[in-house]
């Protein structure tokens, strides 16, 4: 796994570098189409919108280094919790940032959403963040829960949730630099340049990089597309056998994607830039999909035949895809890594009505509401511009000083 880990490193470097490429190409296409429709000299405009893609290159590079992770957290709506709003969700956080050797566990933030999800995204193994839906919260028992973190936590450990949040930004520039060339073209009023006023074979010359210059400006965001889907399938096997290993229970992971591909809810974040993140693509019906088909990352999990070692996980990947995830220097130091028995649960309609409490309450606290429990058994949620009042219990009426 480690030699395929530094072997996606590299390449998403070059992917990274290549959207770069896309990006200053994409702002010499929309230089060309400034100059052609305010009729300037389309070769100074082409140079200038190649050295403002380049500049804008280098200033994202260095936003996504300080700011991707947070960036990434607040397009999707995450919110951040404590132990104190979800005690099971932080433990397993914690548990599984043991089991996977970080140097820190991730934060942990809550997405107010029905729809089951979940995702990493972070800077390095030391300023990570795990984000899970509340339908997420809901419906997986803590087997589940554990395996769907474990995978998140996987990408963290395997390093790819700063290079993520890298090309998501720039994905993010592209696709805007394109929209913006694309409403010149549909809004604006091309004229003739000074130039070519008098020269109808340079006016043909304009209208030829006129043209070109809109079917990059069309095809980029789609390029950029494709480019950073190169950065997601492989990562997907490589996170799933994380899973496994760290959780030694890799039903727990197949029963998850299992629900969670069965759920009708649509996951409300439906950006390019944030999909390729979850673990199930919310973009899966889309014509390119970012993630392996679910039904065979399902199918490897549960033919890893009673083992949760990386040897089982190559294994039953080869019986299935055919080829090679983990690779053979990891394979000649693995070990053999037996798979644990289910935890035991409450009855599944009490645990699942819990469930659904605590991913609300959570929800709630991250918010700023203040619980204030009544001597009926009511726990009243206060939101915060009605804090430091008294209020009525719903139940009983008492006053509650909240």
């Amino acid at each position: 796994m480690w030699e395929q880990i530094r072997t996606n490193r590299r390449r998403s470097a070059a992917v990274v570098a290549l959207l770069g490429a896309v990006l200053v190409a994409t702002g010499i296409a929309l230089g060309e189409l400034v100059a052609v429709q305010a009729g300037g000299d389309p070769r100074a405009a082409a140079f200038g919108g190649g050295a403002l893609g380049l500049g804008v290159w280098l200033v994202l590079w260095l936003v996504s280094v300080t700011q991707g992770d947070r960036i990434m957290l607040a397009l999707a709506g995450a919110r951040e919790i404590q132990k104190r709003d979800h005690p099971q969700l932080v433990n397993v956080v914690e548990e599984m940032a043991i089991a996977a050797a970080l140097p820190a566990p991730p934060r942990v933030f809550i997405v107010d959403d029905p729809s089951p999800n979940a995702f990493a995204t972070g800077r390095n193994a030391t300023r990570a963040a795990v984000s899970v839906t509340t339908g997420l919260l809901a419906r997986l028992d803590r087997d589940e829960l554990q395996g769907v973190v474990a995978h998140e936590i996987g990408h963290v450990r395997n390093r790819d949730v700063a290079f993520m949040a890298t090309a998501g930004v720039m994905l993010g520039t592209i696709v805007l630099l394109a929209d913006l060339g694309n409403r010149l073209v549909w809004y604006g009023s091309p004229r003739r340049s000074r130039s070519s006023s008098s020269d109808g074979e340079s006016g043909g010359g304009q209208a030829v990089l006129f043209v070109l210059a809109l079917i990059f400006m069309i095809l980029a965001p789609l390029l950029a597309q494709i480019l950073y889907f190169a950065l997601s399938r492989r990562r997907e096997y490589l996170a799933d056998a994380s899973s496994a290993l760290f959780t030694r229970y890799p039903e727990g992971l197949a029963s998850a994607l299992e629900k969670i591909g069965r759920s009708a809810s649509q996951l409300a974040d439906q950006g390019r830039v944030t999909a390729p993140m979850y673990i199930v693509s919310p973009r899966a019906t889309a014509l390119f999909s970012t993630h392996p088909p679910l039904e065979r990352r399902i199918e490897i999990l549960r033919r890893m035949a009673g083992g949760a070692g990386l040897a089982a996980y190559e294994a039953a990947y080869r019986s299935v895809r055919g080829g090679s995830v983990v690779g053979p220097r990891t394979l000649a130091t693995a070990e053999a890594v037996p798979a644990r028995t289910a935890t035991p649960e409450a009855t599944p309609v009490e645990a699942a009505a819990a469930r659904s409490r605590q991913a609300s309450d959570a929800l709630l606290s991250a918010g700023g509401y203040q619980t204030v429990p009544c001597s009926c058994g009511a726990r009243v949620k206060v939101p915060p511009p009605l804090q430091g009042q008294v209020t009525n219990c719903p139940r009983c009426g008492a006053k509650l000083a909240a």
